[in-house]
């Protein structure tokens, strides 16, 4: 009998102690994970309780809450919604948190580690808990303009960006919409709202096609192997290449053509200067080759290929995987075949170019104030990586002027200032092609860098909606 009754309690002692650990597992080492957690429904319900900072732009409200009626005290609300949507995301009860909403929640409930004193502070006085302000970078005028350039119905993106700081002055996607759509308190209504939205073709409420959405960057992707060309030594100014109208593909039955639309088929040979100005494909799909696929993939990860950010949102990663044979890395070389980026990556390649070889790291984030106006948080510059020496941005740069001023990008020319630029289009199996522009100004002290993409268009389509809004978004920021 006293054998059975030891049994017992050594049993029960165990599975007491199996109890104490997973609570103290989930007290102190699970719980701010699963507070994290933006399915976590619980969490939820008690942030919405919670005067939630504002996201600000320029000093004023894009998030906010506000005082509601029901059983929450508050309720999330977003002004000039669609044009920021990417950026914020939303703050739902049924469908969690996004974006900026999600990367700064803990700052926005006031739950961050610098802000441990005035959750002291408001546990013995009684105040209610009010979180912190985000301020942004992003400049209101060119995201409002940034964002009408895009058609209704079209899909594309547009990122600018300070090269000498990494801040972020606008980036806009469309198709957009609405995030006080997801924001409600009525689930029914939240639930088929979501519903419609996913029902909208080429719109994802979950990401940021600036930032997450990964395309072919077409012929952009001709400034990585004209950087590794100079880099590698192998070629400068006065190198010339062939210039085939095609050129035959190792291995295939298929030859890569040149760009028709140019003056390409007026040389034989080429500089590379030439090449880039008139976007002779044969040409860098020779100098690819001469480099190497290594060179070539250096240099992409030295722009940043490969590496993912946080600004503070997320940022996939572009890719330049590894290439099987001469035929892929030629079709590589002209930003098609695996070749994939995202609007943000393209930038951040002109971006390093105009600031001399260094990439800043990029960031959406200019300053975190506490409820009584305290700064938390203002970031500095970070470099992110030394893409090209100085030299060689130097001479990227007097191409890509040459580019706008002689060549394929003429329409972003901005009267008594130099541009430098590159235009591209990658062609999408089963789709019209992504038509891309990217640059910086003024060439001399460059003062902004920008991507432009516009997606499943035709030539003529693409054409007309990356370079001359380029031309206005860079007339507006230097004539300010």
């Amino acid at each position: 009998m006293n054998q059975a009754i030891r049994n017992s309690w050594i049993v029960a002692l165990a599975m007491f102690l199996a109890i104490l650990g997973s609570l103290t597992y989930v007290q102190f080492f699970a719980a701010d994970q699963l507070n994290k957690d933006p399915i976590n429904v619980r969490s939820l319900y008690q942030d919405f309780g919670q005067n939630r900072g504002s996201i600000l732009v320029d000093g004023v409200p894009i998030a906010e809450s506000v005082p509601s009626n029901d059983e929450f005290n508050f309720q999330r609300v977003y002004n000039n919604a669609e044009v920021y949507s990417a950026v914020t995301g939303y703050f739902s009860l049924v469908y969690g948190v996004t974006q900026l909403e999600q990367a700064m929640n803990d700052e926005l409930t006031g739950n961050s580690d610098q802000q441990f004193y005035d959750r002291l502070v408001q546990l013995f006085s009684g105040a209610q808990a009010e979180g912190a302000s985000v301020e942004l970078t992003i400049d209101p005028e060119l995201q409002q303009m940034a964002y009408d350039l895009i058609p209704d119905g079209q899909k594309g993106s547009i990122v600018m960006m300070d090269p000498k700081t990494g801040d972020i002055l606008a980036m806009v996607s469309k198709p957009s919409y609405d995030t006080n759509l997801l924001a409600g308190h009525n689930t029914p209504e939240v639930e088929a709202n979501m519903e419609a939205l996913l029902g909208v073709p080429g719109l994802s409420p979950y990401t940021n096609p600036a930032t997450q959405s990964l395309l072919a960057p077409g012929s952009t992707f001709k400034l990585v192997v004209a950087a590794a060309a100079l880099e590698t030594g192998k070629f400068n100014a006065e190198s010339v290449i062939p210039n085939p109208a095609a050129l035959p593909l190792p291995g295939t039955t298929i030859s890569l053509p040149n760009f028709t639309n140019g003056l390409c088929s007026t040389r034989s040979e080429a500089d590379l200067e030439f090449a880039l100005e008139q976007s002779c494909n044969t040409v860098f799909a020779q100098v690819a080759w001469d480099v190497g696929e290594d060179a070539v993939a250096q240099q992409a990860e030295k722009f940043g290929f490969g590496q993912t950010l946080n600004i503070p949102t997320d940022v996939t990663a572009s890719q330049f995987p590894d290439t099987e044979g001469q035929a892929e890395l030629a079709l590589s070389s002209i930003g098609q075949g695996s070749v994939t980026a995202t609007p943000l990556q393209v930038a951040m390649i002109s971006a390093a170019i105009a600031n001399n070889g260094v990439q800043m790291t990029p960031n959406l984030i200019k300053v975190v104030r506490a409820p009584d106006l305290s700064v938390i948080d203002e970031p500095e510059p970070t470099v992110l990586n030394t893409s090209v020496s100085p030299g060689t941005a130097a001479q990227l740069t007097d191409w890509m002027v040459s580019v706008v001023d002689n060549g394929s990008a003429s329409a972003a020319r901005v009267p008594g200032f130099k541009v430098a630029g590159k235009t591209g289009t990658a062609e999408v199996e089963g789709r019209g092609d992504n038509a891309w522009f990217t640059g910086f100004a003024p060439a001399d002290d460059p003062q902004v860098a920008i991507s432009i993409v516009m997606e499943d268009v035709d030539l003529a389509t693409g054409s007309q909606l990356t370079t001359p809004s380029a031309q206005k978004l860079l007339e507006a920021v230097l004539n300010k």
